[in-house]
């Protein structure tokens, strides 16, 4: 898998250059005043090589994505200022149509090639996830399907996948989107005010730029996983570049400040990625640091000197090199993620790194000679736009078509095995021998749910947004079960509460129970103060007092809640189990106000994917610890002060046998992850947790 702790998001793959072919004609900045800007390929080169070698080699983000969007912001905003002058108006089918005949079948190719390298070389555990990105990354919305993710508490454990990349290029897409209309009603409004264009363009941008800076410094603060992927806190930096395309024909420096300026620039990108942690810290003020030093460069220009950087940046392979920037961007991820895969690495070695690049500007080099070239020859004689579109359409829809019928396979294979599960093949918990034969196969039953199937077998609570999210704090409530119903139990607490609910379900039915779901993702049930990613939680304690609000209105005859918490996070030193800070007094707070508490022992977490080890290893190889997730001795038996309104349930032996974890038991998946249970396992659990919670309590 790609470079990343376990546990963890991955570091989000950065930003593409600007695609070949674009505009590099603006004034100012060289020696020879308006004209080519050459520097500018080299600059690409460089940019393209940093982000590959971070991403290989260090497993980091290098900050190249703010400089690729700095200099779209250049080259784009410099191009339509320059229409308008000319034409009086831009032709908003011809900008488009040209860019589509140049994004879409580079694009095209390389997720055509993600999809057969996924099927090939990925756990098919991941294939779902793949489809998805490929096609939001051909409808140019990857961003935000990762800014959706990065906020999901369940998708924390999920990898960077081959088609992650591609973020940028959306936040890119969606730019050029929106970008022509801005310009045409600066146009519009210089005309009306009867103020040079240039001018206006500049105080539009300004504001642009201000808003959107200032917007990227709150979110990124409050949640920066989202902000990561948001366009809205990314386009200050494609502003900074419009405002610099605007000012660069004004400037006029000497050249010694230009030719310091240009290496600053230089070593102020390199180092950027070495200092700072950026998948983590960015894209807030601190982005400032790439987007100024690509700024130094661009205003250096030129300077004509042997000492200039500028000579660098001119040298014949790095032309080549920035010639060839996109489409390299394109291939490196996807080449390194199954590089990574198939020798079960998480960090090349040098010479696997190099084997990495080598492949990887291969194919570049054969996709540009094949899309770019090929496409200019095939439509040499026909230059309208709608047949730049219609080329555009014939590379994206076969991608697009091909990841339907992929998703639509696998939805057929899973409506097979939903019909098949019914039989007695599946017992699950039930299984004779339990845990302890639960790793060996059934007569060759098929494992249910299929790992490419897993991450989909989760409470139905999920898919009707009933589990609130990390970053809000509202108590959101569903209720399940029958009509009319004999008692009410709220079930309270993280998704390791959650996870609990498809038994609980099954329960209502048979007991005439009305089950009330009331859960936040990483929000442990205490009053006690919690943290999250190292910083307090607050939405986490607002939402707790809201919920003991919640409870004292519901007035349920108990609640189901965890009583540890289990724990396998190596990175931060939360490792084992405990019984969580404020358990105790959140517990008397509900003997206060006549409310039961049942309270279960967490679940073992495993140090591997369930689903992905499935997918490449027979299921007697995949077999975790229940240590050092769990104690050796349940904590509860020796806790102190436990009111009298407390029973205790421990379903670890349903689990794990003798200290093992099987990922499979009765033929069915236990883990859809690293430590949440199916819907499917928790339901062949249910009769079990009905029974301990007869013997236990009187509900």
């Amino acid at each position: 898998m790609p470079p990343s702790p376990p546990g963890s998001v991955a570091p989000p793959p950065s930003a593409p250059p600007e695609p070949p072919g674009a505009v590099q004609r603006t004034g100012g900045g060289s020696e020879g005043g308006s004209g080519f800007r050459p520097e500018l390929e080299g600059l690409r080169a460089v940019a393209v090589v940093l982000v590959a070698a971070y991403h290989i080699w260090l497993g980091r983000v290098s900050g190249g994505v703010d400089v690729f969007l700095l200099l779209t912001g250049f080259l784009i905003t410099g191009s339509l200022l320059r229409t308008v002058e000319r034409r009086g108006r831009i032709g908003f089918t011809a900008f488009w149509a040209r860019l589509v005949k140049r994004l879409f079948p580079a694009a095209a190719a390389a997720l055509g090639g993600i999809l057969v390298a996924s099927l090939l070389f990925l756990p098919s555990a991941g294939w779902r996830e793949v489809i998805a990105g490929v096609a939001a990354s051909a409808l140019y919305v990857e961003n935000w399907h990762l800014a959706l993710n990065s906020v999901d508490y369940l998708a924390q454990n999920s990898g960077a996948g081959p088609v992650q990349h591609f973020w940028s290029l959306s936040v890119q897409g969606q730019f050029y989107a929106v970008w022509p209309v801005l310009i045409t009603a600066v146009a519009a409004l210089a005309r009306a005010a009867g103020q040079p264009l240039r001018r206006v363009a500049a105080a539009a941008l300004t504001l642009v730029f201000a808003a959107s800076l200032a917007y990227s410094v709150s979110v990124t603060a409050s949640d920066q996983p989202w902000a990561y992927f948001d366009t809205g806190a990314r386009l200050w930096e494609l502003a900074m570049g419009g405002l610099l395309a605007i000012a660069v024909p004004h400037v006029r420096l000497p050249r010694l400040l230009r030719i310091l300026l240009g290496w600053a620039g230089l070593a102020a990108l390199v180092a950027c990625g070495l200092l700072l942690q950026v998948s983590t810290m960015f894209p807030g003020y601190i982005a400032l640091w790439p987007t100024l030093a690509a700024a130094a460069v661009i205003l250096a220009g030129t300077t004509g000197s042997r000492a200039g950087a500028d000579r660098l940046l001119n040298l014949r392979p790095m032309h080549y090199i920035g010639k060839h920037a996109y489409a390299l961007y394109l291939w490196h991820w996807p080449v390194l993620v199954c590089y990574l895969e198939v020798t079960d690495r998480t960090q090349p070695s040098i010479i696997g790194g190099c084997l990495v690049l080598a492949l990887s500007m291969a194919l570049a080099a054969a996709t540009r000679r094949i899309t770019e070239d090929g496409v200019d020859a095939l439509t040499r004689t026909r230059t309208g736009s709608g047949w730049s579109l219609a080329v555009g359409a014939a590379f994206i829809a076969p991608v697009l078509v091909a990841a339907g019928l992929w998703s639509g396979h696998i939805a057929h294979e899973q409506r097979e095995r939903e019909l098949a599960v019914q039989g007695p093949d599946y017992p699950g918990a039930a299984a004779p021998g339990g845990a302890a034969a639960g790793a060996a196969a059934d007569g060759g039953v098929p494992v249910y749910p299929a790992p490419a199937d897993a991450a989909e077998d989760i409470p139905v609570s999920y898919d009707q947004d009933c589990n609130q999210g990390t970053r809000e704090s509202a108590v959101l409530t569903c209720t399940y079960g029958p009509e009319s119903y004999d008692r009410t139990v709220a079930l309270v607490g993280a998704s390791h509460a959650a996870h609990w609910l498809p038994a609980l379900r099954e329960i209502a039915r048979e007991k005439s129970w009305r089950i009330v779901n009331i859960t936040k993702g990483s929000c442990l049930f205490t009053g006690a103060e919690q943290l999250r990613g190292g910083e307090v939680y607050h939405s986490c304690a607002d939402w707790n007092a809201g919920v003991m609000a919640e409870l004292a209105e519901l007035d349920p005859d108990a609640v189901f809640t965890t009583a540890t918490r289990t724990n396998l996070d190596a990175r931060s030193g939360e490792v084992g189990e405990t019984v969580f800070d404020g358990y105790v007094r959140r517990w008397r707070a509900l003997e206060e106000m006549g409310i039961g508490v049942v309270a279960v022992r967490d679940t073992p977490r495993l140090d591997f994917e369930a689903p992905d080890c499935l997918s490449e290893n027979p299921r007697a190889e995949c077999v975790g610890s229940a240590s050092p997730s769990m104690a050796d001795t349940s904590p509860l038996a020796e806790l102190e002060g436990v009111p009298g309104n407390v029973a205790f349930l421990d379903l670890t032996d349903k689990l794990c046998r003798g200290g093992r974890c099987p990922a499979v038991i009765g033929n069915v998946l236990v883990y859809w992850d690293r430590g949440h249970i199916t819907a499917s396992y928790m339901r062949t659990l249910a009769p079990i947790l009905r029974d301990r919670i007869e013997a236990a309590t009187d509900l």
